[in-house]
């Protein structure tokens, strides 16, 4: 390929030639920049508007911009969060996601993605950029393994296998703990179980495990609004 070609390289050949933990460490970089900026000039960590507006521009400066879905394949589901593509071609899902639990500030997202990444590595997300969902709003791009699933995990499954990972289950298991995060909205249609019997835990709430985690939950998703 000369260099002519090499420059010409689609915005989608760039998301995904990017190693994708580099993209997510950029973001998080802009993002922390923007909140330590903030904290000294005004003595407040609420910077969750200016925070995106950054990354935004950074992504559109940098090349992670995406400004057509339908790269992203098949537009599938709407959650609380997250506007969802499938790519069968890919065996990918895409989430568009809109930062809704991230309170003030971003870092509860960034914290929530490294924790899913650890947590449970067989549905791990990676981020490829940003992007406008169909409401407006900018959001991170994830992409995550497309699971070929036989059906929806059981309460007692979900609850079985969380506490072999350490996780104890809490105040009637509306979400589970081990001390250093909890784990919210843990529910079978979250959970699924794949054709090879293991459970896939696709889209999970975590925070940092704190007094008011379950207030913060409760304020944020649309179920108990």
């Amino acid at each position: 390929m000369n260099e002519s070609s090499s420059q010409q390289l689609s915005q989608e050949d760039q998301c995904h030639q990017t190693p994708v933990r580099s993209i997510l460490e950029q973001a998080e970089s802009v993002a922390r920049r923007v909140l330590e900026s903030v904290q000294a000039i005004a003595g407040t960590t609420a910077c969750k508007g200016v925070q995106i507006a950054r990354l935004a521009d950074w992504a559109k400066k940098n090349g992670y911009w995406i400004d057509n879905g339908l790269i992203l394949g098949d537009y599938a589901d709407r959650g609380s969060e997250n506007e969802v593509y499938l790519s069968p071609k890919e065996n990918i899902v895409y989430k568009l996601n809109d930062f809704r639990y991230s309170d003030d500030n971003l870092s509860p997202f960034f914290e929530r993605i490294k924790a899913h990444n650890e947590y449970f590595p067989d549905c791990a997300y990676t981020m490829i950029g940003m992007a406008e969902n169909r409401d407006g709003k900018v959001c991170a791009v994830l992409s995550q393994p497309y699971i070929i699933t036989a059906r929806e995990a059981t309460e007692e499954e979900i609850s079985k296998e969380l506490q072999r990972l350490g996780f104890q289950p809490l105040m009637d298991n509306e979400y589970y703990s081990n001390g250093i995060h909890d784990i919210f909205d843990a529910s079978p249609n979250n959970v699924l179980v794949g054709i090879d019997g293991n459970l896939y835990f696709i889209d999970t709430i975590i925070y940092k495990s704190e007094e008011g985690n379950l207030n913060t939950y409760h304020s944020q998703s649309p179920k108990h609004q």
